[in-house]
């Protein structure tokens, strides 16, 4: 979890294609699927009809988060029927499996792991891989105990746009606001480790009892998602 203040610049959407040749039948079942950040062209539910059902807060948590170290505790975590939802910013996690991005160079920060590891037992990639960070369990909040766990599927929400992702890491405990480098990137939203993000006006909903598997499937995620929004946007 980054601490630090962050401003907004503008990138571009990428395109969803696969960052590994393609298998042959024999290696399909021991290769994981690993798929780049795809944009908002994604979602068939849209980003007004989820922000809309996210307006009202029923909190969850019995405190509120920061959105950075040293920032007040403003944020709580809402919940419904079937998902778990908070506001907050965006600070960028390019932890896990080192890239051309995501390094000790280009990140001072770095930590070579991520709390949920990918089918073959490697950290996560957050440079390929659309993720989230919740808070590690405390007094404040324990996400296990509300159908949430790594692989969890998440639509992520900014301005128009709606980025499908799973919960793959965790964070501090009382900071709140974190995703992949390849999340913000798709949301057009600056991903550089230390000088992107944004400071405000991101929607992280949590759809309950889903999970991915593997976690770095990229593409059962939209289509969990797709499916999981249909019916958060749809209950009562």
């Amino acid at each position: 979890m980054r601490v630090q203040s962050l401003t907004l610049a503008a990138a571009s959407a990428a395109l969803l294609v696969p960052t590994t040749p393609l298998a042959t039948p024999a290696q399909q079942h021991t290769q994981p699927v690993v798929w780049r950040p795809v944009g908002s062209r994604e979602a068939a539910v849209s980003a007004a009809d989820l922000l809309a059902r996210a307006r009202d807060c029923a909190p969850v948590s019995r405190g509120r988060y920061r959105s950075d170290n040293g920032a007040s505790a403003k944020i709580p975590v809402c919940g419904t029927r079937d998902a778990v939802f908070w506001k907050a910013d965006m600070d960028i996690d390019c932890d896990g499996r080192p890239g051309p991005r995501c390094n000790r160079r280009t990140d001072p920060y770095f930590a070579a792991s991520t709390a949920y590891s990918q089918s073959d037992g490697r950290p996560l990639s957050a440079e390929r891989l659309p993720f989230i960070v919740v808070p590690a369990p405390s007094r404040i909040w324990d996400y296990r105990d509300h159908g949430v766990g790594g692989g969890s599927v998440v639509a992520v929400v900014y301005r128009d746009q709606v980025q499908y992702a799973v919960v793959g890491d965790t964070g501090p405990r009382g900071v709140i606001g974190e995703a992949s480098y390849a999340t913000a990137e798709a949301l057009g939203i600056r991903p550089h480790p230390l000088r992107g993000g944004t400071a405000s006006g991101v929607t992280y909903i949590v759809f309950k009892n889903t999970r991915v598997s593997p976690i770095e499937d990229h593409a059962a995620a939209v289509t969990t998602g797709e499916r999981a929004a249909r019916r958060f946007v749809d209950g009562s």
